[in-house]
């Protein structure tokens, strides 16, 4: 698994989902004139930008373990103050936001637990703590029916069902672990356009996350199968894909 990538390759890998999910999900947690946002694993920054949109640079901080991930949201925001750090070790303040957000982030930290109360940490009293991750383990991801086919090719391949929080109630119980009262646990969807098979397939190509990763491991001819696959279990011409990510929220 790899998020050493370009912040361009991984938008256009993933940020295809993200734009559209951070907008349900500055939503649903309330994003409001005025408060102070933490985005915590900020990637290439899609929930950064609607943070900015609806609170204004000076009210939105990020952080990151990627480097280039970080460079790419200080470009984008000079002004902004962006830390290069995990989840598990927030490099800010106690209090010091009313809200502290996790994008499709839980199910990629060292120790999810200690990530969510990092963010709690981070969070004002009565503030909003709150995180999403995709439902892989009711196959309702972004990228299930690539691992589907990759499955039913390779048993061995990776998936990404096991990983914190993709199940059922998982996110919620992370966030209990973490010492917080979950005030709701929702589902949010989001469809996405797809104008061709290639325009679907291709940013598989580009080396991020374990599905970039595992494509990236195959020789030509396993590659080229698994495309083929891919290709037949997908409809012709322009075509949408849905998917939903588990969505939890807290007060600290």
């Amino acid at each position: 698994m790899s998020f050493d990538v370009s912040a361009d390759a991984y938008r256009q890998f993933m940020g295809r989902f993200s734009g559209p999910l951070a907008r349900v999900f500055a939503d649903t947690v309330g994003v409001a004139r005025g408060q102070r946002a933490l985005d915590v694993g900020c990637g290439s920054g899609a929930l950064t930008a609607e943070l900015v949109a609806r609170l204004g640079v000076g009210r939105v901080s990020a952080a990151d373990p990627s480097a280039s991930f970080v460079d790419a949201v200080r470009h984008e925001y000079p002004s902004m103050q962006v830390r290069l750090c995990p989840a598990e070790e927030l490099a800010f303040p106690d209090a010091a936001f009313d809200l502290v957000l996790a994008q499709l982030v839980v199910h990629f930290m060292a120790d999810p637990v200690a990530g969510i109360a990092q963010m709690a940490r981070t969070a004002v009293p009565g503030g909003v703590v709150a995180a999403n991750v995709w439902d892989s383990g009711g196959g309702r991801g972004p990228v299930d029916a690539f691992w589907s086919v990759a499955r039913a090719l390779d048993p061995s391949a990776p998936d990404e069902v096991g990983l914190a929080g993709t199940s059922d109630g998982h996110l919620a119980a992370l966030f209990s672990q973490a010492g917080l009262d979950v005030v709701t646990s929702t589902t949010l969807t989001v469809r996405v356009e797809h104008a061709s098979f290639e325009d679907w397939w291709r940013p598989f190509t580009l080396g991020v996350g374990p599905a970039g990763a595992y494509v990236a491991a195959l020789d030509a001819s396993a590659r080229t199968l698994l495309r083929e696959r891919c290709r037949q279990t997908l409809p012709r011409g322009p075509f949408a894909t849905t998917a939903s990510a588990w969505t939890v929220l807290a007060r600290t």
